[in-house]
């Protein structure tokens, strides 16, 4: 059809088979058994390191029989929106157990992470306010603000003296500061009592994706909030059910008044299926696990701090983690496809992460952790990355 086929850009792309035909393609991989600390994939096993199972509860067995028993009791679909036919009692009873949770007075559960990010940012910022997003939030944040009437301005990461200036910038507007508690590709938290102290100073409002801090940062696994001690200080919270409940989902929290506008006018909630039976019943033997075995959290922890302070003793440049998200710096998005190879077919199944989600020159083995990893499967993990490493010159 020529330059005027809107399919064109597609028969134009090349990259997927020119990474396929050097056998550095890392995607779409065929997982054939249950996600854990090892997966078989295309019939090999491989100890996994690019898992969000954080805490391993993805094959817990009471979070398996709860969602097997709500598929029993209620089917497998909602067959509607949560707006008319697809809200169940126990959609109510999660929704009220992980508010309670994370100490907000009310919530509402969307179909996924991504719908609930896009439908609460849509909804809470119109036309002349503001986000102050940091710039490395999550892609869903960015398309919820993108979706919105409002106008957005990004701050350099984690970068209090840039984030004031855009404050100044827009003064005079209504603004709502939107940062992910743990940043999912570098591993650091957010700075939450200096951006609590600059939205005091400058009127606005603070949403925080717990997404990766949820299960992970706190006493009791609450997040961002309880780590700091200041969940009072988030207006509106996120967190997905995909990470350490075990689930998929997400979970929108704050004051009843913000949660019943977030239902009434959310598209993403609105014009979408509800979350099917099965996945809310897992989510709500995740909650549960998570106040009844406090020792997964602690394993984890100690964990992310055993792996990171192994990989900078071999010599690998990390960021300033502080999370069971730790990412390996490695150089050109070609070392790192061929890193993810060698590391693959040694038996280590990581995430080759490249440009534009991260700067030019500066692509990463990012690499996550689960609560259930054995000594035995870390060192194994070390061992294979401290070779391969040193055969790519990267240690």
């Amino acid at each position: 059809m020529g330059k005027l086929d809107v399919l064109q850009k597609c028969f134009d792309f090349t990259r997927a088979n020119e990474l396929r035909n050097l056998n550095w393609y890392p995607y779409f991989n065929r997982v054939e058994t249950a996600q854990g600390p090892e997966v078989i994939v295309d019939g090999a096993k491989k100890i996994v390191v690019c898992s969000n199972n954080y805490l391993g509860l993805a094959n817990h067995p009471k979070v398996v029989e709860a969602s097997m028993a709500a598929a029993k009791k209620y089917g497998t679909s909602g067959t509607g929106s949560r707006l008319l036919n697809g809200t169940t009692d126990l959609h109510y009873k999660v929704e009220k157990k992980f508010a309670d949770f994370v100490g907000k007075e009310d919530a509402i559960l969307f179909t996924t992470g991504h719908h609930s990010n896009l439908g609460a940012l849509q909804s809470l910022v119109g036309k002349g306010e503001m986000f102050i997003c940091d710039k490395l939030d999550h892609a869903s944040i960015i398309d919820g603000c993108r979706l919105s009437f409002g106008e957005m301005v990004r701050f350099r990461h984690n970068d209090m003296d840039d984030l004031e200036r855009q404050l100044k910038r827009y003064e005079d507007k209504a603004k709502l500061i939107v940062v992910d508690g743990i940043f999912s590709m570098e591993g650091d938290i957010a700075k939450l009592p200096e951006i609590s102290k600059l939205a005091k100073k400058y009127e606005c409002r603070i949403f925080v994706d717990e997404a990766h801090s949820l299960g992970v940062l706190g006493e009791n696994g609450r997040g961002t909030g309880e780590y700091f001690n200041m969940t009072e200080d988030i207006d509106v919270l996120m967190a997905t059910a995909s990470k350490s409940l075990a689930s998929v989902g997400g979970f929108i929290a704050g004051k009843k008044e913000v949660i019943d506008y977030i239902k009434s006018v959310a598209r993403s909630l609105i014009f979408t299926a509800s979350l099917p039976p099965s996945s809310v019943g897992a989510i709500d033997a995740a909650l549960d696990i998570i106040k009844e075995e406090p020792q997964r959290r602690i394993r984890l922890l100690e964990t992310a701090q055993k792996m990171l302070s192994e990989f900078k003793r071999l010599g690998f440049k990390t960021t300033k983690s502080q999370s069971p998200i730790i990412p390996l710096i490695v150089g050109s998005d070609e070392t790192a496809f061929k890193m993810w190879r060698m590391l693959f077919d040694a038996g280590v199944f990581a995430s080759p992460v490249i440009t534009p989600a991260v700067p030019e020159g500066q692509a990463i083995i990012r690499t996550s952790y689960i609560a259930s990893h054995t000594d035995e499967q870390l060192n194994f993990i070390l061992e294979k990355f401290e070779k391969i490493g040193k055969e790519l010159g990267i240690i």
